[in-house]
């Protein structure tokens, strides 16, 4: 299952805080197969069929592709000097 970092669990978390965003909202994860990319956007909640990762309080919803591809996987999360955030994912570390 997909894991995320503490800077993801923050940069999610401080996205979904803001005021026009409803609570409980998340990082939406969605396989595009025609491009063959991952496209990530805020959503509400999930949707139907979307696993759904939560790690202190940040939500990720997963659709099953996107699950599929991302099992083994860690998301991380970095803002650059302008405010512009960006997501990346690694290979899962090994558990102790």
């Amino acid at each position: 299952m997909l894991t995320m970092t503490e800077n993801a669990v923050l940069v999610i978390r401080d996205l979904t805080a803001q005021q026009e965003v409803p609570e409980g909202a998340g990082l939406r994860i969605a396989s595009d197969l025609s491009a063959g990319s991952l496209n990530l956007t805020l959503a509400e909640s999930p949707a139907q069929g979307d696993q759904v990762v939560d790690s202190d309080g940040a939500r990720v919803f997963l659709d099953p592709q996107a699950a599929q591809i991302l099992d083994d996987k860690a998301l991380d999360a970095a803002v650059d000097a302008q405010g512009a955030v960006q997501f990346g994912f690694a290979e899962q570390g090994p558990t102790t």
